[in-house]
Formats: structure tokens, sequence, C-alpha cells
């Protein structure tokens, strides 16, 4: 892939996710990311069954180069101002105080360094009643909203991934590289601020539209009626997905796919309004149906039909898909330990070459060699 990034040095003093995704989005295109964790222990998200490399770990911090430094000692402080005074950016996802507190503050690092791109990453931003509270992924989907229009009032269980987590990274790295680009014309450096609250809220914008121009507060299922999107239950146990929206042409597909070519004259599904007022009703009738035949024999009359669907894969299944296989989505590289290391690419291509080339999260300390002492020899030196 072009990497349109290279030349720009990330240094990232993140854990867990928000840092090491907004690191990570960075690297996959083509910035070099030092990420500096503690001796001994690295990002807690390393550890995992008694070693350092959790498939957590695993999954923010591909194509990134490690080292260690204890900002305690005067030697190691000394390593970590030099590499901020040739950084272009630096990221940290820290409660608000504590980079002041390790000599990592914004002030200090721009000091050192006035191009420097400085992005702090919180739960609840830098000030405020809710500055120090903790913050993760499901308390920041909680805080905005969001969880309400996942979680079923019936069964009302935390479901799905770290949402908030990996989209606040996706906000940060978003932001850096505004920076970015604005440097590029003045010279100057920026602070980069964002919380898990504020990107959240403005990932659920949505819901907030509709509640500030219609007074409407949405619902787990206010966006599925509106959008006509149903999961249905299949012969063979396996579930298939319809996004149905509101062309007709949609809906004479799926009547002559269910062989009730005259379905949607039935005054209740015969309009979009209708469809939506008694999907209730749909459902039930959908759900009878489709438990009549297999997803493979579902999904060729659909396609048939040209339908807006498709079977609900689990993970397996989703990347062994035929058109999964031919965007070349599973992507690997030589494992630190041995054999081969999988993930899924970058989504992003660029005149039409695909990020296919990856590198293995490195190992605790993987850099210091390379990265360090270097630096060290240099300043015993003097």
């Amino acid at each position: 892939m072009h990497k349109v990034l290279s030349g720009i040095t990330v240094l990232e003093q993140g854990t867990f996710i928000t840092g090491p995704a907004a690191g990570m989005f960075l690297a996959d295109l083509g910035a070099e990311v030092i990420k500096i964790e503690q001796p001994g222990s690295g990002d807690p998200f390393r550890s995992f069954r008694g070693g350092l490399y959790s498939p957590h770990f695993q999954t923010y911090n591909r194509n990134k180069r490690s080292i260690t430094l204890n900002p305690k000692l005067p030697e190691d402080a000394a390593v970590f101002d030099e590499l901020v005074r040739d950084a272009d950016v630096y990221i940290q996802n820290f409660r608000p105080g504590a980079a002041e507190r390790l000599g990592a503050g914004a002030e200090r690092l721009r000091g050192l360094n006035p191009r420097l791109v400085y992005c702090a990453i919180s739960g609840f931003g830098p000030t405020g009643p809710a500055a120090g509270r903790p913050a993760y992924d499901t308390v920041a989907q909680a805080a905005s909203g969001f969880l309400r229009l996942l979680v079923n009032p019936t069964d009302p269980r935390v479901v799905g991934p770290a949402l908030a987590d990996a989209l606040t990274g996706f906000y940060a790295a978003y932001g850096v590289m505004g920076a970015l680009v604005e440097r590029g014309r003045t010279g100057q450096g920026r602070t980069v601020e964002v919380s898990m609250l504020e990107a959240m809220c403005h990932f659920n914008l949505d819901a907030f539209t509709h509640y500030f121009s219609e007074n409407e507060v949405m619902g787990p299922f206010s966006r599925p009626s509106v959008s006509q999107s149903y999961v249905l239950a299949c012969a063979d146990n396996r579930w298939i997905a319809l996004h149905m929206s509101s062309p007709e042409k949609f809906w004479q597909g799926l009547a002559n796919a269910i062989e009730q070519p005259m379905l949607f004259q039935d005054p209740r599904f015969a309009t979009r309004e209708g469809r939506i007022a008694h999907q209730e009703d749909l459902i039930a009738l959908l759900g009878g149906l489709f438990r009549q035949r297999s997803r493979a024999d579902w999904c060729a009359r659909l396609e048939a039909e040209d339908v807006p669907h498709a079977p609900m894969y689990d993970t397996r299944e989703a990347v062994e898909d035929p058109q999964a296989r031919h965007l070349q989505l599973a992507v690997s590289a030589a494992h630190p330990h041995g054999g081969e290391w999988r993930t899924i690419r970058s989504p992003v291509s660029f005149d039409g070459e695909r990020a296919l080339e990856v590198t293995a999260p490195p190992v605790l300390g993987a850099d210091n060699d390379h990265i360090v002492e270097p630096l060290r020899r240099r300043f015993r030196a003097a």
C-alpha cells in the first residue's frame, strides 16, 4: 500500500484501547509509531495467560515498534525528551493530570518541540465535574445515550464489541491528521483533545438530531423500524439479515422470493408508513416463512430478486466469504514467536493498491536496541 504518512513519527504512550487504536490507525497509513511502555509489564492489555501477547493487545498494536522507558529514571527521561524533539505526534490516554505528573504534559512537550502535534485522549474531557472519573467502553456508551439504542429492554444485557474505545481512537487519529495538515501550512503543532464521551455523542448524532429537531427520543427499535431491517432464522438454524429501506422494487423482489407476489397489496404492508406501523406483523409473517428453507436457499432467492440481504455470519464465516476473500481482507505476517500471525487489513486503498503488508504487534521492548540504547550511549559519552 502507498504509505501516505511515511516520514511521520508518532510516539504513543497509550494503554488498553483508545490511545493504541489511534496509534494503529496512523501506523496503518504508514507512520512510524513507537510505542513507549513500562519496563517488565508493558501495556496492561498485554497480559494474558501468563504471557504478554494477548489477543486484545494484538488487535490494536500492529505495525508498531515497542520500547520500554521508566520516566522516573533521569537517563530514561532524557531519552524520552530526545525522542519528543524529533517526533511529529505524541499520543496519550492518561486520566487528566497524569501526563503532567509524568513530565509528559502538552505544555512541556510542545516547549521541547513546537511542531509537535500532541494528542490527549480522556474519558470525559480535561475539565468539568466528571473529568476525574474512570471511563471504560461501557461507561462511555451509556453516558452518550448510545448503549440505550443497543440493549433490548426485555433482556437488558450489554452486547457487542468495544465500540466507544475503538471509535474514540478513530476520532483521535482524525484530529491528529487534521492538525498535521495545518502544520504543513503553518509549521506549528497543535494540542488535539478528544474524550470518549464526546466521540460517542458525535457517533450517536442521528439520535441527537431526532431529539433536537423532532423532540423524539429514539429507542433500540427506532432505526430498524424506519429502515425496515430484519434478522430471520432459517430452517438450518442459521440467520439472515434484510435491510429493505423504502424502494418499492425491493419489496416486490422480496414478495417474489417468498412466493407471495400479492403480499404487499395487503393494506398493512402496501406503503412505507404501513410497514413501519405493522413491522411486528411482518416479523411474524416473514419469520414463519424463512423457517421453511435453508439460509443458502434464501440467499440464492433473494440475490436473484436483487433484495438487500446478507447471511448473518459468525467471525469464521465472514472471513471465508467469497467477497471477503476477493478483497483480501485477511492478511498475515511473521509472528514474533514463530509461525504466522493473521489480522484484517486496513480498509483504505490508495490508487487501487490494498494494504496487504502488515507487521505483527511487537514483543515488549523489541526495539530498545535500535532506538533507546544508541541514545543512552550518546548521553553517557557526553
